[in-house]
């Protein structure tokens, strides 16, 4: 099983879709093992952008990210980093897929409503930058039998 995390951004919960995006997800198969709503400081979100730092989009992404709550999720599942990306869509939602989270609710690239880990690697780092350990639960639905083959 792999972790990643997610964020709903500033504009997704301003425009009340954090229900949406969290169902989509679970209807998906992923299992959430740790949630907060909470407002990113800018020196948590100037660590988890570290690598953008320099870039021109840098400041503005920092003012974004820290402009109104986000909610934060660490999800579980089968390739769960390759699974949320899929079902997040494409960086700009003008390419991504109907069916996306971006595709049937964004429309620019800087307003794209959900953050997903893009490796197992950045997912490791991004959930301890935003969860301690004793945060997430460890636990299984009745249903996971149906969801994932090897449990």
């Amino acid at each position: 099983m792999e972790r990643t995390l997610i964020i709903v951004k500033p504009d997704a919960v301003q425009r009340g879709l954090i229900g949406e995006i969290i169902r989509r997800f679970e209807t998906r198969g992923l299992r959430i093992v740790g949630m907060k709503f909470m407002q990113i400081s800018r020196e948590l979100a100037s660590r988890h952008y570290a690598e953008h730092e320099g870039k021109k989009f840098y400041e503005p992404l920092l003012g974004y990210i820290t402009s109104a709550p986000v909610v934060v999720m660490v999800l579980e599942g089968s390739e769960a980093v390759t699974v949320a990306r899929n079902t997040i869509g494409e960086t700009h939602p003008k390419d991504a897929k109907p069916g996306t989270i971006r595709g049937d609710f964004g429309l620019e690239k800087g307003r794209n409503l959900v953050h997903g880990s893009d490796s197992v690697t950045s997912a490791e780092r991004e959930i301890n930058l935003f969860f301690a350990a004793e945060e997430l639960v460890n636990w299984q639905r009745n249903t996971d039998p149906w969801i994932f083959e090897n449990l």
